[in-house]
């Protein structure tokens, strides 16, 4: 049990705050009633809370990488993703293997086809961080919850990113969040940075905002025979 709860906190566990980070980004332009003289990482992130309030749903194809500090190890993923506020969130992983996550707003469901097992349990529960849930549940504010900023000198690798967010209060997983910007003034690529400086980066392709999504793409059936633990 112990290596599955590993498992499980490699992927989603992180994936909860970057996805409801992630979804208010869109043009770069400075939104209406940011004063002029504002720094310019304030004025993307109110940009962002704006697009946030307003996108309803969201889609995109995605592939993961993570890294630690200490090892050459690298952990790929990928597969497609899907959420439709408020509270309702599906991962389909393809890649290294089937696993799929889902979150109809009230429970977190987690399925892992290579084990034969299925992890259940309470949203809220599972969305321990007060910053966590605010955004996964429609309520999050980026200038009340972050500091916006950049990276300053510290970025050692490629080009810098276009904003980093830190959160004012302590995260359990995350200790900052870098996101880059592509000509469309969609993320296109995201990297999170954890207190032992481990990196997930994440990089999203055909990106689709609110299109309609069926209700019952956040239904899953596991296979018979498919262990359910409930937590």
């Amino acid at each position: 049990m112990k290596n599955m709860l590993r498992t499980v906190g490699h992927y989603p566990g992180v994936l909860f705050l970057v996805l409801m980070v992630w979804v208010v980004f869109n043009l770069m332009s400075p939104p209406s009633g940011v004063a002029q003289d504002e720094s310019v990482p304030q004025i993307i992130a109110a940009k962002l809370q704006k697009t946030y309030e307003r996108t309803t749903t969201f889609q995109a194809d995605f592939q993961q990488v993570t890294s630690m500090k200490l090892s050459r190890l690298e952990r790929k993923g990928a597969g497609y993703m899907v959420i439709s506020k408020p509270g309702l969130m599906r991962w389909d992983y393809r890649e290294p293997d089937q696993q799929v996550l889902i979150c109809d707003g009230k429970q977190v469901s987690m399925y892992f086809a290579k084990s034969s097992q299925m992890i259940v349990m309470d949203a809220r529960e599972y969305l321990k961080s007060d910053v966590t849930y605010a955004f996964f549940s429609g309520q999050g504010d980026l200038l009340r919850d972050f500091v916006a900023t950049t990276a300053g000198d510290d970025f050692c690798c490629g080009p810098p990113p276009d904003l980093r967010l830190i959160p004012k209060n302590p995260h359990p997983q995350v200790d900052h969040l870098d996101f880059w910007i592509n000509g469309e003034g969609l993320v296109e690529r995201l990297q999170i940075t954890d207190h032992f400086d481990s990196l997930t980066e994440l990089a999203f392709t055909n990106i689709k905002l609110d299109q309609v999504v069926d209700a019952t793409r956040f239904e899953f059936l596991p296979p018979s025979g498919t262990e359910i633990v409930e937590q």
